[in-house]
Parts: structure tokens; C-alpha cells; sequence
């Protein structure tokens, strides 16, 4: 299925040299052509195999494989996108929502996956502009979350947020987190905002820490457009972020506008692949009893 293969390695984690001494055996028994990320540390493994900025990966790969944590797994979203190379992830991090493949028992997990006993997800990817005096002067991406949040400064910020065009409301609060539902169990789940489905068509939005109890975490078509609205009274107090990438300050008056991009990513997940066993194992909800 996948014959052209991308690697990129969460830097400075010794727990990487083995699992890509295994991924690199596998692609080998396969004679998959294998390119790797000019600023991954391979621990001398890879020598052979030439050597790309992450950035150009997808000029060369049908698939990416990530050996790391979530972060990692978002960091090549970022490069990848809007390519329509698949992505894999080799979870050496906490939690792994994102990351499907244990380091125990790779080499038999990762020949499956190659040799087609897989499944591939497409997920929602956010797009952002930050509007000033009417023009867009910032623009980006995420996979996770947009998050606009208060910065270098220990005051609320105000902020209106508004639905399709309709006011939704006013709040003062240390931001508002746009998420998806891959971004439901990340920043947004910290701030109490519900779990979604990854397939659900619906985006959600968590304020954080607001300054008003009844200011909840409200569901919303993932169709519809996102604007929030600066209104905060003085400079360098606010910045907007995606999947944790500071994109920009933001001023009084700034609009932050998020909206659902056409391409998604595309996820590689086991073909045993069940989500729900995935919060259970990663959020302690207990066995199944069946």
C-alpha cells in the first residue's frame, strides 16, 4: 500500500533508537524507499537513507511514519499538509491520542499496517486569519486547535465571539479554544470542553478560565465560521495559536477568523483500531467487562 516512506523522530529522546531500528527493518524487509528528515537524530542508524527538510517530505513520501508523542505527530501535520501523504504515528509520549503504535511489538504492528491490515481516518483540519484594518495579516493552519489566549500579561482579556456572523457572546477570560474533534482530547479537554468523536462534523468552543460561571463549552456545526473579536484596550495583551505555534499578537480591534479547511489529514490507524478502547486505556475509564 505504501511504498515511498517518510521518518521523523522526536529529537533528544533516547527511547527513539530502538523503535526506529525496528521501523527501519521492517521498511528493508519490504525494500521500501526510505527518506529522512534532515533534522531527525537517527543515533547513527540511518546513514544510508538520504536526508530531507521536513518541509519537503511530501515531495517524496506516500506516507509518513512519526516516532514521538502527539507533539510529533502534530509537528509533521504542520509540514505535510495540505499533501495528501498519510501519517503514522510510534507513540514514545504520555498520553498518545494520536499515536497508535506501542514500541512493544513493533515490527509485527508496523508489517501489518504496511502490508494493508489498516484503516485511514481523515480529520478536520482548522484554518485561521487574523483580520487588522480589514486586511488578513496572519494565516495558518491546525490540526488540533486555534487558540486565541491572554499574553505577557497576568489580566483578563475581553473578548466577543461570534457564529456564522451571529453574536454568540461577550466574555472576559484568559481566551477561547477553537478545537476539532482530534483537538477535543488535547488543550480543549484541559479546559473541560467535551470528548467528540473523530468522525463528528462539529467543532467546539471552550472558553478558558472565564470570568463568568456560566459561560460554558458550546458544540457547533464544523460548517460554520468562528470569529472573535479583540476588545481588549491595550497592545501586546493577547496572541492567537495553532496546535501551540504563536502565529501572531494581537490588537484592539483584531479579528480572528477560523473556519474548517476543505483537505484534511490523513490518519493511519491499526486495522483493530477502536477509539473508544483508546480513552479508556489513556483517561483510566476501567475495563470492558465483556
Amino acid at each position: 500500500m505504501f511504498r515511498r516512506i517518510g521518518i521523523v523522530s522526536k529529537p533528544h529522546e533516547p527511547a527513539v533508537k530502538d523503535a526506529l531500528a525496528s521501523v527501519l527493518r521492517v521498511l528493508e524487509e519490504r525494500r521500501c524507499d526510505i527518506v529522512i528528515d534532515a533534522g531527525a537524530d537517527t543515533h547513527g542508524l540511518a546513514a544510508a537513507y538520504p536526508r530531507v527538510a521536513a518541509e519537503n517530505l511530501p515531495q517524496h513520501c506516500d506516507l509518513v511514519i512519526s516516532i514521538g508523542g502527539d507533539g510529533t505527530l502534530l509537528q509533521c501535520a504542520g509540514h505535510i499538509y495540505p499533501r495528501e501523504v498519510a501519517l503514522l504515528g510510534i507513540n514514545l509520549g504520555r498520553l498518545g491520542f494520536l499515536t497508535d503504535l506501542p514500541p512493544t511489538g513493533l515490527d509485527a504492528s508496523l508489517a501489518a499496517v504496511l502490508d494493508g491490515h489498516h484503516v485511514i481516518e481523515n480529520r478536520t483540519v482548522l484554518g485561521c486569519e487574523v483580520i487588522r484594518a480589514g486586511e488578513v495579516v496572519a494565516s495558518d493552519h491546525g490540526l488540533n486547535d486555534i487558540v486565541v489566549q491572554k499574553w505577557n500579561t497576568a489580566r483578563l482579556i475581553s473578548l466577543n465571539t461570534y457564529v456564522d456572523g451571529k453574536f454568540l457572546h461577550a466574555q472576559r477570560s484568559d481566551g477561547m479554544i477553537v478545537a476539532t474533534p482530534t483537538g477535543s482530547t488535547a488543550y480543549a479537554l484541559s479546559g473541560g470542553g467535551p470528548i467528540l468523536d473523530p468522525g463528528a462534523h462539529a467543532l467546539v468552543l471552550v472558553p478558558i478560565c472565564p470570568h463568568t460561571l456560566t459561560n460554558r463549552p458550546i458544540v457547533v456545526s464544523a460548517a460554520a465560521t468562528i470569529e472573535i473579536h479583540i476588545a481588549t484596550d491595550r497592545d501586546d495583551e493577547s496572541r492567537v495559536t495553532c496546535d501551540g505555534n504563536s502565529i501572531r499578537e494581537l490588537l484592539p480591534g483584531d479579528r480572528v477568523r477560523v473556519f474548517r479547511r476543505e483537505q484534511s489529514i490523513r490518519l493511519v490507524h491499526p486495522a483493530h483500531h477502536d477509539h473508544f478502547a483508546t480513552l479508556r486505556a489513556k483517561l483510566d475509564w476501567g475495563r470492558d467487562p465483556c
